[in-house]
């Protein structure tokens, strides 16, 4: 006989094998199954395959912890003791065989199974301490007072050991809570309300512990799950505050200053420190209240008006500010207001304070009211009535009474004259008691066209002008305009006469504009270096003044007073002209220091090796090719030689 495969070999299927399994179980609790695949004919001996369990890792809490079914492969439990803190995994060696498990003739295979135990929470949270302590400043919140450490020996970062706290007595009044830090699990024990040391110096608190997940079925609570919390409160300096802020009182405006309103005074909350406080105005818009520095006693500064542009609605309203003098200095404020009743403290004014009327009745009327500062019952309704003196407002004038707040003012007579006129008129409020107030109206009263309008005319006249002031106000004018115009007529006639004065020399000869002035050129080709400011006026007259006797140079500039010239004046008439040349001819016949000098003329010595010839050689042309008729044009100065070069036709 032969095989029918070619190897009798088998395999586990999906090895290795893994399963997780709670711990505290029961015995007899399945945990897995394992398969093995064999090739021969399963109906027959070969095929037939049978399982053991071979090898335990580790052994505790015992060597067999585990059995299996031999056809099946089902591993069950078969001791108790599993505990995932002790003992978190389990290696198991599986042996299949055919043959029925015959190890002498049949063919074996192992597989591992790894068996994994899973977390219960079998361990309840337990305080690492009974109790704890704390501190906590009065009047803070949010403020971690106490951490709060725990012990668990389940899974960390699960629920069978993330912690829950939860606060079981000490605490009436909410002030504290404790929230679970995230990452050590400690109980972090916050303030969340404000604790007053005044009213609690200390907390004694009683904090419980437990998981997210509820504990395992037969695991009860241990007693370290409850811990003592002792909370202390500080003393801290507190701000004294006012009880009643904002404090509201009622009365009437118009009370003297010097009077005592109220004593606003604040509590200072520190009972256990000896302590002053002190008052001071923080804001007194009107700076009409005073108020005591050490009892907080209001009295008036000055009059308080309702009226006044620091009422709002009616009321007043001041802050102060109380000051203690802890380590360190604490202050509250405290906001005073005060609603004033009114008074009738205000007459009322008329309105309006100008118009204008017709001066023939029936045409238009005045409408008037008034105006006052003061609210109901103060105010109206009004009672206008005219003054009885002078007589004749009341004979000119009449008031019509419309309702309680507007009347008519309107003409009594037929015909009244053009102009303006201050209309007394007598305003009565209804307050208790009453108050008047003679107020002046201006009327303008003008002629009116059809339409009761003022004309351009009666315009004029309504400004407070009579007929005769007008009169005398155009001839004034006229005046002026008349005398203004003989003004420009007598200027425009001497500014003619100043023009058609004769002057004392022809315009066309007239050179003072003509007259220039070159600079040197300098020597010729061989004469570069000689110096030409030997030939020039010298500017020094030092070297004149101290040399010899002798023969003097022209250049030289005569010593002695030089003669005052007359001064052009600035916009010269045409007719002066002619004494302004005689006063400057006469100066300058008589200035010795006038070029050219009247002496010996020096000349230097220019050198040898000119080109030039002898100036000995040039003598004066006698022919009468050159035409010296251009000289009659420049002007009076050349008058002498156009007469000699250019007159021998008259000779």
């Amino acid at each position: 006989n032969y095989d029918r495969e070619p190897t009798d070999l088998f395999i586990f299927l999906n090895q290795p094998f893994s399963f997780m399994n709670r711990s505290g179980h029961h015995i007899w609790t399945y945990v897995m199954t394992v398969t093995a695949n064999d090739a021969d004919d399963s109906t027959t001996a070969n095929g037939m395959v049978r399982y053991r369990i071979v090898t335990q890792t580790p052994q505790s809490p015992s060597q067999n912890m585990f059995t299996i079914n031999s056809e099946t492969g089902d591993i069950v439990t078969v001791a108790a003791g599993l505990d995932r803190e002790k003992v978190q995994q389990y290696t198991v060696i599986v042996q299949a065989t055919d043959m029925e498990g015959n190890l002498n003739y049949g063919l074996s295979n192992t597989a591992t199974a790894i068996i994994m135990v899973t977390d219960v929470n079998d361990n309840p949270p337990e305080f690492t301490a009974s109790t704890f302590s704390g501190e906590v400043p009065e009047n803070r919140v949010e403020v971690v007072v106490a951490n709060l450490t725990v012990m668990d020996r389940d899974q960390p970062h699960s629920p069978n050991w993330n912690a829950i706290y939860r606060i079981i007595s000490g605490d009436p009044s909410g002030h504290f809570t404790v929230r679970t830090d995230p990452v050590t699990n400690e109980g972090l024990v916050t303030v969340v309300r404000e604790v007053d040391y005044e009213m609690n110096r200390a907390f004694m608190l009683t904090v419980m512990v437990s998981n997210q997940a509820p504990l395992a079925s037969g695991i009860q609570m241990s007693f370290q799950s409850t811990a003592g919390v002792t909370i202390s409160v500080t003393d801290v300096n507190e701000p004294p505050y006012f009880p009643t802020n904002h404090k509201l009182i009622r009365l009437e405006e118009g009370v003297p200053a010097g009077t005592t309103l109220m004593t606003f005074s604040a509590v200072d909350p520190d009972r256990f420190m000896q302590q002053a406080v002190r008052y001071s105005k923080l804001s007194d818009p009107a700076n009409w209240l005073n108020i005591n520095a050490t009892n907080g006693q209001i009295t008036t500064a000055a009059v308080l008006d309702r009226e006044s542009a620091y009422i709002k609605n009616n009321v007043y309203e001041a802050t102060f500010l109380a000051a203690d003098n802890g380590i360190p200095p604490a202050s509250g404020t405290g906001t005073l207001q005060i609603y004033l009743i009114d008074i009738n403290d205000n007459a009322p004014e008329l309105q309006p304070k100008e118009a204008q009327i017709c001066e023939k009745p029936n045409l238009n009327v005045i409408n008037i009211t008034a105006a006052d500062a003061d609210i109901d019952p103060n105010v109206g309704p009004f009672v206008f009535e005219l003054p009885s003196v002078p007589s004749a407002i009341r004979k000119n004038w009449t008031i019509t009474r419309l309702n309680g707040d507007y009347a008519q003012l309107s003409l009594r007579i037929s015909y009244l004259e053009a102009g303006v006129y201050e209309v007394p008129v007598i305003v009565t409020d209804s307050g208790n008691p009453p108050l008047y107030n003679m107020s002046i109206i201006k009327v303008k009263v003008c002629p009116c066209d059809e339409n009761g309008d003022c004309t351009t005319i009666g315009a004029v006249a309504a400004a407070g002008l009579g007929t005769g002031a007008i009169i005398a106000i155009l001839i004034c004018i006229i005046i002026l305009l008349s005398m203004v115009l003989l003004f420009v007529v007598w200027m425009k006639r001497r500014e003619k006469e100043r023009h058609t004065k004769q002057l004392l020399i022809d315009p066309e000869d007239d050179v003072r504009d003509n007259i220039l002035k070159y600079d040197e050129e300098g020597g010729g080709e061989e004469d570069q270096d000689y110096d030409l400011s030997q030939l020039q006026q010298p500017e020094n007259m030092d070297h004149v003044l101290n040399k010899t006797n002798g023969v003097r140079r022209v250049d030289e500039r005569p010593v002695g007073a030089e003669p005052q010239y007359p001064v052009r004046p600035v916009i010269p008439h045409p007719g002066d002209i002619g004494d302004f040349i005689n006063e400057g001819l006469r100066a300058a016949d008589n200035d010795p220091t006038a070029p050219p000098y009247d002496s010996l003329l020096v000349f230097d010595y220019e050198g040898s090796g000119s080109t030039a010839g002898s100036v000995s050689s040039l003598n004066s042309s006698s022919s009468g090719d050159q035409d010296y008729d251009y000289l009659n044009d420049w002007g009076p100065r050349f008058k002498k030689l156009a007469d000699m070069y250019g007159g021998g036709e008259d000779d």
